[in-house]
């Protein structure tokens, strides 16, 4: 397990600095002068060079690199230009208001999904096969900046139900979390719905329902059990994906997150925020990915003898 383990978290390095150089580079590429912008456009040359080397921008590009991969080695994520504190500090302290959305959006579109993808392989081919087909359809074809504006019109607007935006109650985490749910519910409903088909077609589930056993035994007792790993790895990835895909809904939402400091850090041309928020994302996919292999060595032991 151990070595495992090691050998994850190896791979996983290379993949790190490649995110990690690109996003310098991207950072860097993207047009606009952040000193500039904090000072404004009728600034004093000599107040911008001076601010320009507080900031060590007047440096060449390949020198900067440098100095922040020795900074990250060393746990030092550089001072947001924007708001003049830590970067490790400001990202930490929205970090918990995206997991927190990333988390409920996982439970609403497992709550969803994997009932709607056994029904649909338990009656395939018919009426309700057909309607679930339908679900799945929309909620793959609308996007989340067109599903968060329509929630919010409708639930928020015209019925009064739900708060607009923000972070408070748990009555202003539904429409963000159903809004960022709606995809990964329909990919998850499609993914059960093939996996507890193929398994019930298996010779093991013949001989269970052979012996007499009702059909709902055979669903959830043999045949969703062994259609967990397929599920078990779009829960895992999607999950990595819910963290980045928090940009826009957080946007939309007003949610104060990493998603939305993401993007004020890119108006602000605020490298290290952003080099921050990326990193942290970054970091955050992979350790759900090693996660997810753990849990597939606990449940197939098919992977601890590979």
């Amino acid at each position: 397990m151990t070595r495992y383990i090691s050998l994850r978290l190896l791979f996983a390095l290379p993949a790190l600095w490649l995110i990690v150089t690109m996003v310098f580079l991207l950072a860097h590429i993207v047009p606009g002068d952040p000193v500039e912008q904090m000072l404004g456009e009728g600034a004093r040359a000599e107040d911008l060079q001076q601010l320009r080397h507080a900031l060590g921008l007047d440096v060449p590009i390949a020198k900067q690199y440098a100095r922040y991969l020795s900074s990250i080695a060393h746990g030092d994520l550089g001072e947001s230009f924007r708001f003049h504190e830590p970067v490790t500090r400001v990202v930490l302290e929205r970090y918990p208001a995206t997991l927190e959305l990333a988390i409920v959006a996982l439970l609403v579109s497992a709550a969803i999904g994997i009932p709607a993808g056994l029904l649909a392989a338990e009656r395939r081919a018919t009426a309700t096969d057909r309607a679930v087909g339908v679900f799945t359809l929309l909620g793959l074809s609308v996007p989340n900046f067109a599903l968060g504006p329509v929630l919010i019109l409708v639930f928020s607007v015209i019925l009064g139900w739900l708060p607009v935006s923000g972070r408070g109650g748990p009555a202003h985490l539904v429409l963000p979390a159903c809004t960022l749910g709606a995809a990964l519910a329909a990919i998850l409903t499609r993914m059960v719905r093939a996996s507890v088909i193929e398994e019930l077609s298996s010779d093991y589930v013949r001989t269970a329902r052979a012996k007499g056993l009702s059909p709902a035994a055979v669903l959830f007792r043999h045949a969703f059990r062994n259609a967990l790993i397929p599920v078990l790895t779009i829960l895992g990835l999607q999950f990595g994906t819910l963290l980045a895909g928090t940009i826009v809904t957080e946007t939309i939402f007003s949610w104060p997150g990493i998603g939305r400091l993401a993007v004020q850090a890119i108006g602000a041309r605020d490298y290290p925020l952003l080099q921050g928020c990326i990193l942290l994302i970054a970091v955050s996919y992979v350790l759900v990915n090693l996660f997810t292999d753990f849990i597939y060595v606990l449940v197939d032991p098919r992977v601890r003898l590979e």
